[in-house]
């Protein structure tokens, strides 16, 4: 699923009282999974709340509620947020660009894996002509190496060629590209210990 379809979804408990909504989703790079929610009211004047949602407090995620055991959940934002998300910054609107220094493209979204775990598997993006000539909206995996600051998204060079066009067909890419890492990470050399292949 995409981040931006979680905005503005209710958060309900398991007794199906609707206890807040989700204002932004916090994404937690050296990570790579969504942290967890901001919060606001619910209503037309309700504003931010001080209190945040963290992703493994998360029941379940459904196509109109994020449901959780019981307002009890929720944390500091600050524990959400972390200490480096000043630092980090916004993701949407900055510049992707490969471990090998060519930019592909700028992040419109941030595509989280099914299911509870919150992990980050790729981003969409509005694609340049380096990426794609008709400079579409694709679809291209994280991978491990995947840096991101408020100033750019560093992704491997090879994940250039497991992008996808739609957001179904991205699972598929996704699959390869991790048995692409490991068929690498298998053939390349055994290093010193600390090393990264």
């Amino acid at each position: 699923m995409l981040a931006s379809e979680l905005h503005k979804r209710v958060v309900v408990t398991l007794g199906g009282e609707a206890v807040a909504q989700v204002k932004d989703t916090v994404f937690d790079a050296g990570a790579g999974r969504i942290t967890g929610f901001t919060l606001s009211g619910r209503g037309l004047l309700a504003g931010p709340l001080k209190r945040s949602l963290p992703f493994s407090a998360v029941h379940a995620v459904g196509p109109a509620a994020v449901m959780v055991a019981s307002e009890a959940v929720f944390e500091d934002r600050d524990a959400v947020m972390g200490p480096d998300a000043a630092r980090q910054g916004q993701v949407i609107g900055v510049p992707v660009i490969t471990d090998q220094g060519t930019e592909v493209g700028t992040v419109r979204d941030v595509v989280i894996e099914g299911g509870t775990s919150g992990r980050v598997i790729g981003f969409e993006i509005a694609a340049d002509e380096n990426l794609d000539r008709r400079r579409r909206r694709v679809f291209i995996p994280r991978g491990h190496t995947c840096a991101v600051s408020g100033q750019a998204v560093v992704v491997p060079a090879r994940a250039r060629h497991f992008v996808a066009e739609d957001l179904p067909s991205f699972g598929a890419q996704v699959a390869a590209f991790r048995a692409d890492a490991g068929r690498r990470y298998a053939d390349t050399p055994a290093r010193g210990e600390g090393d990264l292949a």
